[in-house]
């Protein structure tokens, strides 16, 4: 995986902090000046933080567990959404449902709804439903599409949270911390870092920003899948080669 330089992290505007009345005080090992009535994050340290996260999530992933990303801020949507279905990971960029990870057992009943209408909606029988009723179960299956629609083939809870601005998605960093579920998050000068396991001091409002750091942590979960699988196609061929050997050591014996 290439690796990231703080030039890229200078062009792509991370350092942008937010105006100095708006900071938040347990950011100040992470600004490196104050200009023109803005912080300045140091960038050394976000590309320090960006490269322990990384690492640590493509650990989180080559053992087979899953990285929820949460962004529902408009610039992030997009970016976020795209990495998330590249790496088929579970993601939420609409609204949070309060409870997602803390009552996730009332969360999974939705998902279950949400396919037991895709099922009928294949079935003759939905044919001779109404028209109202149709329209009903499609109006309900859009709603429940577009909040839990990221997370449709989540049937556990993560083993880790990726999130941009956790000022914003304060409910999901709350409920992470109830149930020790790390949460790797991009923080931005008017957030307190203490709040997340893997802060990434980063401007967390600007698109170039959020495009850069998300994509740089979807590279390190990619590394981390593909030698997920390249262990387990090394154990299978392992695995082949002996069962031969036994078959070869069997006929001898034959």
């Amino acid at each position: 995986m290439a690796k990231i330089t703080t030039k890229e992290l200078l062009d792509a505007g991370v350092h942008f902090g937010h105006l100095t009345r708006k900071w938040d005080p347990q950011m100040a090992p992470f600004i490196f000046m104050e200009k023109n009535g803005i912080h300045i994050i140091d960038l050394k340290k976000s590309l320090k933080h960006l490269e322990e996260a990384a690492a640590a999530l493509q650990g989180v992933v080559r053992s087979g567990r899953k990285v929820m990303f949460v962004a529902t801020k408009k610039q992030a949507k997009e970016i976020v959404e795209t990495q998330a279905k590249k790496l088929k990971m579970p993601y939420v960029t609409e609204r949070w449902l309060g409870g997602m990870l803390t009552n996730f057992a009332t969360i999974r009943k939705s998902l279950k709804k949400m396919s037991t209408i895709d099922k009928l909606t294949k079935d003759e029988a939905y044919n001779n439903l109404a028209k109202r009723e149709r329209l009903m179960l499609s109006r309900e299956r859009d709603k429940l599409e577009r909040v839990l629609g990221g997370i449709a083939d989540l049937n556990r809870l993560p083993a880790a949270l990726f999130v941009v601005d956790i000022k914003r998605e304060h409910i999901a960093i709350a409920e992470a911390a109830k149930l020790n579920i790390p949460v790797f998050a991009m923080v931005d000068t008017n957030s307190d870092p203490n709040k997340v396991d893997y802060p990434i001091p980063a401007n967390d409002d600007a698109y170039k920003s959020i495009a850069l750091i998300t994509e740089y942590i979807s590279a390190a979960m990619e590394a981390g899948l593909d030698e997920r699988k390249k262990e387990k196609d090394d154990t299978q061929t392992s695995e082949e080669a002996e069962r031969r050997e036994v078959e070869v050591i069997a006929e001898k014996k034959d």
